[in-house]
């Protein structure tokens, strides 16, 4: 039997005229390693302008992508995504010489498990993210070790009350990092809702960050796509979502909403683009009672609760005292009316301060 390879590399490019995204996907073989760095070089004038998931170089045609704290540990068999981001004329030819620590992917030798030493001749470390932050957050999941046809591991996928024809798979066709996204269908209708969801800490300041990326403009009925279970509104949801075609929060108690649903209320917050991957954060400072969110890094003036009543934001939202304590995050889609849509949503993370875009 012949011996297995050192790894195996996985190389799908995007380009256009004059650039190109390349989502790489490294299986190593059959010995474990704390850290990792993959080199290869370009045939053509290929310049990389920056990477995600790992830090890149490149020095003339060779380049090298090292691990991150967070995805530095790669286990026999394991695999890891990352992607880089650069330029081209002429043609755009894919590498074939992928090194893991050293050793070619077509070898049956062992990589080593030292980090590689950084070439001395480089260009300046082009790192961009997503995902960004991940090293200081709780939690940061791409899904690039999901294996199954559903989200698994701490995520659970569920509908609650009544179940119809709402799904939640992981898509390997759409990504906004790596190769992997979870996918939520719904042909709309209050049964037809689907989430995943996972556990977060029930005290202190939660941080939340996801990626999110749906087909269908937001309504002018009401809709949810995060739910986070409240424990001091008698397990009751607050959610985020849309109404009258623009970004809210409702809260399931009493269906306050904010801002409130007038035209100047609504005129603060903003739409989500469709077609186009985009960056949505919150914050829930249960023991202020204050909330703040954020959509591509800028904060939304109409999504933030600061304690102090504000007409058409959150003067009905502050009608009562409120400090929740939220123990857990489920993204999906529920329709309160007919309004269908397909979501994808992709490095979520949650933690204890701001993770960032």
């Amino acid at each position: 039997a012949t011996a297995a390879p050192a790894c195996q590399v996985g190389y799908r490019v995007n380009q256009w005229q004059t650039g190109f995204t390349a989502e790489i996907t490294v299986t190593n073989g059959a010995s474990a390693l704390t850290s990792w760095a993959l080199t290869w070089h370009y045939a053509g004038n290929q310049s990389v302008t920056s990477g995600w998931n790992a830090t890149v170089r490149q020095s003339g045609t060779a380049v090298t992508a090292e691990s991150l704290p967070y995805n530095a540990a790669l286990p026999a068999g394991g695999t890891v995504s990352f992607g880089v981001q650069g330029t081209y004329s002429g043609t755009n030819a894919e590498p074939t010489d992928f090194a893991l620590n050293g050793v070619s992917c077509g070898d049956t030798t062992p990589p080593v498990t030292t980090t590689p030493t950084t070439p001395t001749t480089t260009t300046t470390p082009t790192t961009t993210t997503p995902p960004a932050g991940c090293a200081d957050a709780a939690v940061c999941d791409d899904f690039e070790q999901q294996t199954g046809t559903a989200p698994a591991g701490r995520w659970t996928v569920g509908a609650a009350n009544c179940q119809g024809a709402g799904t939640v798979t992981v898509d390997t066709a759409v990504a906004h990092s790596g190769s992997r996204s979870v996918k939520v269908a719904s042909p709309g209708g209050y049964c037809n809702h689907a989430f995943f969801g996972a556990s977060v800490p029930g005290s202190g300041v939660l941080y939340g960050r996801f990626w999110v990326r749906h087909t269908t403009p937001l309504p002018a009925a009401h809709v949810t796509f995060m739910a986070l279970r409240d424990t001091a509104d008698g397990g009751r949801d607050l959610r985020a979502g849309g109404q009258n075609q623009a970004l809210q929060w409702n809260r399931e108690s009493d269906d306050a909403t904010l801002p409130a649903q007038s035209p100047a209320g609504v005129a603060q917050s903003v739409p989500l683009p469709t077609g186009t991957w985009s960056c949505f954060e919150f914050a829930i400072d249960g023991a202020a009672g204050q909330l703040r969110t954020w959509l591509g890094g800028s904060e939304v003036p109409g999504l933030v609760v600061d304690g102090v009543p504000t007409p058409d934001v959150d003067q009905q939202w502050l009608g009562r005292a409120w400090h929740p304590a939220v123990t857990d995050l489920r993204l999906g889609w529920e329709s309160y009316g007919t309004d269908p849509d397909t979501l994808w949503f992709d490095d979520v993370a949650w933690g204890s301060a701001r993770i960032g875009c």
